[in-house]
């Protein structure tokens, strides 16, 4: 059985095993997401706010007439011999969720008759950078004031820009009766001054949020919201 590694004898292999001078099969793995301005990007380096939805892609060249087996390994930095998550497919997905930095490595064994060639631990270690994936610590505020005047500058009452790595979401709005008014679940979103339809009256009203950041970070927001419908900047 002939056996290659990423070395110097399977450079030589490819002048005296493989008297076709094939071409061998090859990995360039990367990853595919949206950055936090919605442009689709693939890179090998990713710092952004959870959660992100990523793709994985192999990159592998070469391959028919070859078994291919894939495995990619997830693991947090410093953790590398206990990764979380192993899957076992050419091309995969993952939502990242926990603040930090995270590592992903595509091992790959190629098989051919009695030729194997493998792309795994030795690999990694002397020749590759794994895909490094950084998950920023939670940011969350929530603003004592909105202006709902179709002027198109504070239109929406909603979480402070640069807010990050926000997991779970929950708001409500309330009147001084505590009767609720509005409520929404995503951090990008938000409240438009209107019940029913209806825009509400200005004054002051109250908001109550619960979130949950990707480093387990708990919020706890319970603050005045003044509504002031003739104000213009």
């Amino acid at each position: 059985m002939r056996y290659y590694s990423l070395s110097l004898f399977l450079i030589l292999s490819l002048f005296t095993s493989l008297a076709s001078a094939q071409s061998l099969p090859s990995i360039t793995p990367a990853a595919t997401y949206t950055n936090s301005d919605g442009n689709t990007l693939t890179e090998t380096t990713i710092s952004e706010s959870a959660p992100l939805a990523v793709s994985f892609i192999s990159g592998a060249e070469n391959t028919d007439g070859w078994t291919a087996h894939y495995e990619w390994r997830f693991y947090k930095e410093g953790k590398r011999n206990a990764p979380y998550l192993i899957r076992y497919d050419k091309e995969t997905s993952y939502t990242f969720t926990d603040a930090g930095t995270h590592r992903v490595e595509l091992w790959a064994t190629f098989i051919q008759g009695t030729d194997t060639i493998e792309y795994t631990n030795s690999y990694w270690t002397t020749t590759a950078t794994a895909i490094s994936i950084t998950i920023a610590e939670s940011k969350l505020e929530m603003p004592n004031a909105f202006s709902p005047n179709g002027d198109g500058i504070n239109d929406v009452y909603k979480a402070k820009n640069g807010w990050k790595s926000i997991v779970k979401f929950e708001a409500a709005i309330y009147n001084r009766w505590g009767q609720k008014l509005y409520s929404w679940t995503d951090p990008a979103g938000g409240w438009d001054g209107k019940f029913n339809g209806k825009d509400v009256k200005q004054g002051v009203y109250y908001v109550m949020v619960k979130a949950e950041g990707a480093d387990g970070k708990k919020y706890n927001i319970k603050r005045d919201v003044n509504l002031l419908r003739g104000f213009t900047n």
